[in-house]
């Protein structure tokens, strides 16, 4: 018997068909083992494909916290729940969205781990989340041949102090969406535009926003549907999520922060047009 299984909570979590739940999931406290028993074969052995000891923790808590917060929605045990991929309409093999198996009804989710915090969305719609540690001004550098041009004209023009920051929000906008298609960076970067300025460019039938965490780091989910959703976003002390109890302490945990995710942000200026102004006091300048 794993010591540190945990007993999930019956009934499970209501979720909405309009709702977004954001959980964020602390590693173990310093000291506290990673229950890797919860976890099935190839998240073992994903987590020991890592090289350095302290990003296997991270891989294995992360998922050992998906696992947990799973388990309020289905009310199966964590170790009990079938994490597979999607299957391809095309091929018929499945390489997609993690999903959860042999569980109709069960909800959608996604999960995205950086630097210390995991971040995983769950909804009623296929969705995609990412959160990244904001980037040094080498890697930013690095990334911007990769973005979608209209994207680098963007950020192009901001202000130095500003560049790293908005980076980290659109690279977490563009991962999100391209983990929701099921695709992954596997689709290059530069074929979608999620940039701020010209909403009209971004993807048809899709809500993509940054959501509200630490200044240490950006996140972003990417929902289908294009419509316009209401986000609750969960804090879960590492205290609880490791916890015997943890079914309960998890079931327990009242949202912090709550924010509406508008499909359309009705403030947004076409970049074509800031451009057109950019070029304009150039000619009046010469």
């Amino acid at each position: 018997m794993n010591p540190a299984a945990i007993t999930p909570v019956p009934g499970g979590r209501a979720l909405g068909p309009s709702e977004l739940h954001v959980w964020l999931l602390p590693p173990p406290p310093a000291g506290h083992p990673v229950p890797v028993g919860e976890l099935d074969p190839a998240e073992r052995r994903r987590a020991a494909d890592y090289r350095r000891d302290e990003h296997r923790q991270l891989y294995a808590a992360a998922h050992v916290g998906l696992r947990r917060v799973l388990s309020l929605y289905t009310g199966a045990a964590p170790e009990h729940l079938a994490i597979g991929r999607e299957q391809c309409e095309e091929c018929g093999e499945r390489h997609g969205r993690p999903v959860l198996l042999d569980r109709p009804g069960a909800p959608e989710f996604s999960l995205s781990h950086s630097h210390g915090l995991a971040l995983l969305v769950v909804a009623r719609t296929r969705v995609g989340a990412d959160v990244q540690a904001l980037p040094s001004r080498a890697t930013v550098e690095n990334c911007l041949p990769l973005l979608h041009p209209a994207e680098r004209q963007e950020l192009a023009r901001l202000p130095d102090d500003a560049l790293q920051g908005a980076f980290a929000r659109l690279w977490t906008r563009k991962e999100a969406y391209l983990k929701g298609l099921g695709t992954g960076l596997a689709r290059a970067a530069d074929i979608d535009y999620l940039g701020d300025a010209a909403e009209a460019w971004r993807p048809p039938g899709w809500t993509v926003r940054n959501l509200p965490l630490c200044p240490s780091h950006a996140g972003a989910a990417a929902l289908a549907g294009g419509a316009d959703w209401r986000a609750a976003v969960h804090a879960v002390p590492a205290a609880w999520l490791y916890a015997r109890d943890a079914g309960e302490r998890i079931a327990a945990v009242e949202p912090g922060l709550r924010a509406v995710l508008r499909a359309h942000d009705p403030s947004a200026v076409r970049t074509h047009d800031l451009i057109d102004t950019r070029n304009r006091k150039e000619r009046h300048a010469s």
